[in-house]
């Protein structure tokens, strides 16, 4: 008899012991939940957070009237400055990046003049959508790896006809990202995905609206702007120009006793 109560003992101390465990086991479960809920809500904001903060992306220059980088530079650090303003959404953008890409490479190659880039968003407004905001972004991200001029040189070659607004689908720009080549693919991805270049994007559109440049494409020397380089400059002429100024700035060099004009990336 003792032995009979000694069983029912234990099995009832065993039931209780087990309704414990499953009501520890509902408070974790419940714990997680919450956990991987604000950890949700977290992230969410956070990706928000990065859409709107306004961070240059690497080797960006500057400043602009306001202190902004917004100007991505190739060669930099020579006397000759050459300020491009594209749209990648823009036609006329692609035409001129095609038909003035020799031009540039030898300028850069003959270390004349540096070229600061720099993306507009324009087309968007034109024709509705987002592609030109999104491909901007991307240029961003690659120019973060050093590859922007050979992003921009894919996205020249596979432009889509601005009322598409193909530039919109990120799988499209991460394509072009690989047959960009030697870039690290998830770092930009993430860089895409998580918006971080697009305040640095919309900073940049809206210093160009304010600018009254006009239509893109525009190009400044040593922030001079040039005559439409669509109409009434040629890639002949425009290496002419750079030619002679680079003498200009040469002869009124610190050897001479005169001043050297500082270079400006922006109007």
């Amino acid at each position: 008899m003792v032995a009979a109560g000694n069983n029912k003992n234990g099995s009832e101390a065993t039931q209780k012991s087990s309704r414990s465990n499953w009501r520890n086991y509902a408070v974790m479960a419940v714990g997680v939940v919450v956990v991987c809920g604000a950890a949700v809500v977290v992230g969410q904001f956070s990706r928000a957070n990065e859409a709107t903060t306004f961070e240059p992306p690497a080797n960006a220059v500057g400043p602009t009237p306001t202190g902004e980088k917004l100007a991505l530079p190739i060669r930099p650090t020579v006397p000759v400055t050459l300020t491009v303003y594209e749209d990648p959404r823009s036609p006329q953008s692609r035409t001129f990046a095609q038909q003035y890409s020799a031009t540039f490479s030898q300028l850069l190659a003959s270390g004349q003049a540096q070229i600061n880039y720099r993306l507009v968003t324009q087309s968007d407004k034109t024709y509705g959508g987002s592609g030109a905001k999104e491909a901007a972004a991307a240029a961003a991200c690659a120019q973060d790896q050093g590859r922007f001029r050979q992003f921009m040189d894919q996205v020249w070659a596979n432009q889509p006809a601005p009322q598409q607004d193909g530039f919109k689908d990120r799988a499209l720009l991460k394509k072009l990202a690989k047959k960009a080549g030697k870039i690290q693919h998830d770092t930009f991805d993430l860089c895409l995905d998580r918006d971080q270049r697009q305040g640095w994007v919309n900073k940049s559109q809206q210093d160009y609206a304010n600018s009254g440049l006009g239509p893109v494409p525009v190009v400044q020397l040593n922030g001079q702007t040039l005559a439409d380089p669509t109409t009434q400059l040629t890639p002949s002429k425009l290496a002419g120009l750079v030619s002679k100024e680079a003498q200009r700035v040469a002869a009124t060099s610190p050897d001479t006793g005169a001043d050297t004009p500082s270079p400006t990336a922006t109007p």
